[in-house]
């Protein structure tokens, strides 16, 4: 890939993050290996050296949070290195755009405590402030509401006022926000190694063959479309993505699934049921947006056409999140209702069924 091509793509992922489309995890770990000439050197100075556009501050604060480990174990800013220690670093993806300008809106908070905050986005909500767009969004909400409690917060002391992970602009359910930075840094090592709790449901069009199954394959930017993203299974390209789905119900032209994620990438359900053969409800970027499977008979298409009014968007809710509490360290599980367009759009398509079998 040229320099240019890397420089576009740097410049979609920007695209990406500032419409609130980027990747969930919002956290990535970085792995180093103290070469063995190294003299002792403190901690926090090595990673200053090391990691690009780290500032002393950020880093030391990462350390006292827990988000960098010696071998596994947490340590002190002033711990030394040693020739051959493994250092592993919970670092924050940067979010390009706007400084978060707080915003009183209304926020569906479904649970809160002195650690974490767990809301039902709704659809249409973008999570973060974008270039040029620096209001309307979750995180501006989020911000005025943490800030009412303490005064002194900001994205110093807490980094995008807890912001760990998102989903799209037209995805409904339910996201987890930090309150501290020791939360944060706790959920960030839950995200990275996969131990979220993560269930979706999804309607998608057709018969899906096998009640249950499993799609890995590899997501990564279209080859010839580069704002949107492909899968694909031989690995060579993209990151590692998997995706496990069980049939719910079936409706014959279209299925309601629930998927579990196992990785957050961008788009990944979207991108996996399409490649799959079975691309969500009304999702307009990977093709759900048009009569997939089904009659050509113009009652049909009128049928159709009226579920896509009942819910214009792409049919996708997160419904269940469950993760370890980063005080308590038991397991927390919280789930959402489907909400109205969705639900709506199910009992549209099982009524539908229904009358047909019937005739």
């Amino acid at each position: 890939m040229s320099k240019k091509d890397i420089e576009q793509d740097n410049e979609l992922d920007n695209e990406l993050e500032d419409s609130s489309e980027g990747s969930e995890e919002l956290y990535e770990r970085m792995n180093l290996i103290v070469d063995g000439g190294q003299a002792p050197m403190r901690l926090d100075k090595f990673l200053v050296q090391r990691i690009e556009n780290a500032s002393r501050n950020k880093v030391q604060q990462a350390i006292e949070s827990g988000r960098v480990l010696i071998n596994g174990k947490q340590v002190q800013s002033n711990h030394k290195i040693k020739p051959g220690e493994e250092i592993v670093v919970y670092s924050d993806k940067e979010v390009k755009g706007e400084d978060i300008i707080p915003e009183k809106m209304p926020l569906n908070i479904e649970y809160e405590d002195d650690d974490i905050l767990i809301i039902n986005k709704p659809v249409g909500l973008v999570v973060h402030p974008a270039s040029g767009n620096p209001s309307g969004t979750l995180i501006n909400g989020v911000a005025w509401y943490l800030l009412q409690q303490n005064s002194e917060l900001n994205t110093e002391v807490l980094p995008r006022f807890g912001l760990v992970h998102r989903i799209d602009k037209n995805t409904s359910g339910l996201m987890v926000l930090a309150k501290t930075e020791k939360a944060v840094s706790s959920l960030a090592k839950e995200f990275f190694n996969h131990t979220i709790h993560r269930q979706y449901v999804a309607l998608v069009w057709g018969d899906v063959a096998e009640d249950s199954g499993t799609v890995n394959a590899h997501i990564g930017r279209h080859q010839r479309f580069r704002k949107i993203f492909d899968a694909y299974p031989d690995g060579e390209y993209g990151k590692e993505a998997i995706t496990h789905y069980k049939v719910l119900e079936r409706f014959g032209y279209v299925t309601m699934v629930q998927c579990e994620l196992e990785t957050g990438r961008t788009h990944q359900i979207r991108v996996h049921m399409k490649h799959i053969g079975h691309p969500l409800f009304n999702d307009e970027v990977y093709g759900g947006d048009r009569i997939v499977k089904g009659t050509v008979f113009n009652k049909y298409k009128q049928f159709v056409d009226n579920c896509f009014a009942l819910c214009p968007r792409h049919a996708l809710h997160a419904k269940t999140l469950g993760f370890i509490h980063p005080r308590t360290r038991q397991e927390v599980v919280f789930n959402s209702e489907i909400p109205n367009d969705m639900a709506q759009l199910i009992t549209k398509w099982r009524n539908y069924v229904q009358v047909k079998n019937i005739i």
